[in-house]
């Protein structure tokens, strides 16, 4: 069980329905194994002392994603409403078996003919209300509701007051209203359950009432003549008091299980986001162990650069530590790999150096020289980065603060405004491609100070064109990855600023918005589901869950247009002060996922 999200509790057969029919998960172009998003693929650019200056290639998964059905359990209420479906559904062969046993014994017994009649239709219409009851049960859980609930115990109630009417108010059949009262208890409707105990309650009372005051006037088959008026008023007190006791047993049941749903969830979300935050230690130490040291081409000149020890390693190539041959300048120089030479590894290494050097802007990695077309080694020359990747910087605080989350939105936000006013959508937006560049001051354990910028540039696409290597296949890092791009279908910017939201939902709770034991469970959440609320997790305004309902909506129309649109209305809502019109869209698509 998982999200981050969602972490939710889910019915097992759904599970695996949904995992034999989500998004597929092939690999290919450096695709994404890792739970949390982080890619294997190539590392992208220049990096400081402390961390891999971006990881190039996302992930690229199978087919688009399917809708499976079935019933997944986002909450403990949903829990409890699943088995109180099975329960009904086991009890209801019960009712019909008593009905049948009942129909075939009435002939065989005496009695008042007009209270038999009535009996006989009772169980008639049970009969038929339990088989609606289980044709609704089966075909689907999603009309079973508290109106069909109380229509079909109504049936079964009328018939149990038929029955004490038959056979008497001093007869073993109140034994019937009380299992009834009890499962119906059981429910989640406190009205449903109310009715039913009232119906029967009130049942029970005015017939012993007549037996009482009027003998002779019930006929019923099991009579009380040898009891005192006392004893018999005693008697049917302590019946009263039995059914309300069950009444009250059964809802404190019901809360009793909840609550303890509840706590299992709480301890199921704290292990999940602990396990969330393992995966992400693990992928940044996996990256780690592949960089520092001499390499290859360690102390060879290619183009205006002297390489020195290598800061960066991938499937693509390496990334080296470089000073300029006659300024000295530091910079630091991604090599293509020479066995991934004519292979679409080269395509895309030639399409980061043109989607790089066509981007101006602060908050992009600048280009310094790129290689010759035709060139033996491609290579492209970048500012050389200091300072530490947002996942490192995660890694270390778990959560920014509102001041660095909004830093953090702007500047990167203004990077991807910047690449999408030149025509190109980055496709990979996560926390290994984002920067926050010190020079040489000290690192900012806050992640307030430094500049943010994007980096790799690999699995870009150009708009409008047929810019990518992909053919029809996901790329990018599922858990960050837009629903559209998910389904395989063309995206703008506004995928890359759905990536955005993801990761400042990751920074400001602490926990990925979403999470799955492998690639394709990752998708189908990231298509069909919705994160946990903020709210729900740290201490923030109301305003936070509407403003994430916008930014990581599932269609692209619903979200913010503009970067500068998502970092004002931001700001606004984590002070508490977001746009009327905005915050009626966020609630209207909170609505909308809980539906």
């Amino acid at each position: 069980m998982t999200r981050g999200d969602e972490t939710a509790i889910e019915a097992p057969a759904a599970r695996r329905r949904r995992r034999s029919r989500a998004p597929g998960g092939r690999a290919g172009d450096g695709a994404v194994t890792d739970d949390t998003g982080a890619a294997t693929g190539d590392t992208g650019a220049a990096t400081g002392d402390t961390a891999s200056h971006g990881t190039a290639g996302g992930g690229s998964a199978g087919g688009p994603a399917s809708d499976p059905r079935g019933p997944a359990v986002r909450s403990p209420a949903d829990a409890l409403r699943l088995d109180e479906i099975a329960r009904t559904r086991r009890l209801l062969p019960m009712v019909l078996g008593l009905c049948v046993a009942a129909a075939v014994a009435l002939p065989w017994i005496g009695g008042d003919p007009r209270a038999k009649a009535l009996l006989y239709a009772g169980v008639v219409l049970s009969s038929l209300s339990s088989l609606w009851l289980h044709r609704i049960t089966r075909d689907d859980a999603h009309g079973y509701t508290n109106l069909t609930v109380a229509a079909a115990w109504l049936s079964p109630s009328l018939t149990i007051v038929a029955a004490i009417l038959y056979f008497g108010p001093f007869s073993p059949a109140p034994i019937l209203a009380v299992l009834a009262v009890y499962l119906i208890g059981l429910g989640r409707s406190r009205t449903v359950a109310a009715t039913v105990y009232g119906l029967l309650a009130a049942g029970q009372a005015g017939l012993a009432a007549l037996a009482i005051a009027n003998p002779d006037g019930v006929h019923s088959l099991v009579r009380a003549d040898y009891l005192g008026l006392r004893e018999q008023i005693i008697g049917q007190a302590l019946v009263q008091a039995v059914l309300a006791a069950t009444l009250f047993t059964a809802r404190l049941s019901r809360r009793a299980a909840l609550q303890a749903f509840e706590e299992l969830d709480r301890a199921v979300r704290a292990i999940a986001q602990r396990d969330a935050l393992i995966d992400e230690v693990r992928a940044d130490l996996d990256r780690a162990m592949q960089i520092g040291g001499r390499g290859r081409f360690t102390g060879r000149r290619v183009g205006s650069f002297q390489l020195g020890v290598v800061i960066g390693r991938g499937a693509m190539g390496e990334v080296y530590e470089a000073r300029h041959v006659d300024t000295g300048g530091e910079a630091a120089v991604k090599l293509l790999h020479p066995a991934a030479a004519g292979d679409d590894f080269e395509q895309r290494f030639h399409r980061e150096v043109k989607a790089a050097a066509a981007v101006a802007s602060p908050h992009i990695v600048r280009v310094i020289e790129v290689s010759p077309e035709g060139a033996a080694l491609p290579y492209l020359a970048m500012e050389r980065l200091r300072g530490q990747d947002l996942a490192q910087l995660l890694r270390d605080r778990r959560r920014l603060g509102k001041r660095a989350l909004v830093k953090l939105a702007r500047e990167v936000g203004a990077g991807i405004e910047a690449a999408g006013n030149a025509g190109i959508v980055h496709r990979d937006i996560k926390p290994q491609n984002l920067f926050l560049h010190r020079g040489d001051a000290p690192p900012d354990p806050h992640g307030r100070e430094g500049t943010w910028k994007i980096l790799d540039f690999g699995v870009s696409k150009v708009f409008g064109g047929d810019g990518t290597l992909t053919h029809g296949r996901v790329v990018g890092t599922p858990v960050y990855m837009a629903p559209e791009q998910a389904q395989g279908k063309d995206v703008d910017s506004r995928a890359d600023l759905y990536a955005l939201a993801a990761i400042l939902y990751r920074a400001l709770t602490g926990v990925p918005p979403f999470r799955g034991k492998d690639t394709p469970e990752i998708l189908y959440r990231v298509v069909y589901d919705m994160p946990r609320r903020p709210t729900a997790i740290v201490d923030v305004p109301a305003d936070v869950d509407a403003w994430f309902a916008i930014a990581l909506a599932k269609h692209p129309d619903d979200r913010f247009f503009t970067a500068d649109e998502l970092c004002d209305a931001l700001e606004a809502a984590l002070a508490g002060a977001l746009d009327d019109d905005w915050r009626e869209r966020g609630r209207r698509l909170l609505k909308k996922a809980t539906a």
